[in-house]
């Protein structure tokens, strides 16, 4: 039997943070990528806020260039598109440098983090043009959502490629009596999600704990985009290590849901 793994996408805004607290250029954002591409990570994603806490607007170009040279894997570039975004993918596309996807996030400019998903219908009509555009561009879209069945027909009747679904909530129940729920939740997502025609990824404090649970459980996870806890790991492990890590967990909750665990 053949085991397709999951994605993974590492988010590299932790190391451009550190690397921002001083002027010295290190730890480097495109040496990180190097690493985990070279350990076998399916792709790297960015998130370029306005205020450039983390990843410059001077990062992106330079990982794409970077990613010129690994044709098979993917570069995704995650945030608000009535922000910056549109302008940072935009000119990589001008540049003719690789993006494949672009994911858009609802978060404010001095939000601390991405806490929440798209709302419809209320923000489906403005979302529309952008999404035509990131299409025009050649681009695969997703939508950052929470793990609600209703809005997933008609994020795809919108145009949107993928969903990916903010996994906060099911982390928070990790270990908890919660757990069991907010798996059930996520997976029903989902399934509304490959109803509708969508794809699903999925992100937000994944991590080796977490993580088989989730992708044995939740059908069908094109895509996990995981930062804070891999790159924390990788502190201690090591960005081959910790990549390596993170894809036996990724092989085994594939392996699990397609119920292809051998024993011995």
């Amino acid at each position: 039997m053949t085991f397709i793994t999951t994605a993974l996408s590492v988010n590299l805004n932790k190391v451009a943070l550190v690397r921002n607290t001083r002027h010295l250029g290190i730890p480097s954002v495109t040496r990180a990528a190097t690493l985990c591409l070279q350990a076998g990570a399916h792709g790297i994603t960015v998130h370029p806020r306005p205020d450039e806490r983390h990843i410059r607007a001077s990062d992106v170009p330079e990982l794409a260039t970077l990613l010129k040279d690994w044709p098979d894997r993917e570069f995704n570039i995650e945030g608000n598109p009535f922000h910056n975004l549109m302008d940072v993918v935009g000119q990589l596309v001008a540049a003719k440098l690789p993006v494949h996807q672009v994911t858009f996030v609802p978060d404010s400019e001095g939000q601390f983090t991405s806490d929440h998903g798209w709302s419809f219908p209320a923000d489906a009509q403005r979302l529309k043009p952008l999404i035509d555009q990131a299409h025009a561009w050649g681009l695969r879209v997703s939508l950052f959502m929470d793990a609600d069945t209703a809005p997933m027909a008609a994020a795809k009747a919108l145009g949107a490629d993928r969903v990916e679904l903010y996994t906060e909530p099911y982390a928070a129940a990790w270990g908890t009596p919660e757990q069991t729920d907010q798996l059930a939740r996520f997976a029903a997502a989902a399934q509304a999600a490959l109803d509708a025609g969508l794809q699903v990824n999925a992100g937000h404090d994944l991590n080796l704990d977490n993580l088989t649970a989730f992708i044995a459980h939740v059908p069908k996870v094109s895509e996990v985009s995981i930062g804070h806890a891999l790159i924390a790991d990788a502190l201690e492990m090591g960005y081959a290590a910790t990549v390596q890590s993170y894809l036996r967990c990724l092989t085994l909750g594939d392996r699990l849901a397609q119920g292809g665990l051998s024993v011995g």
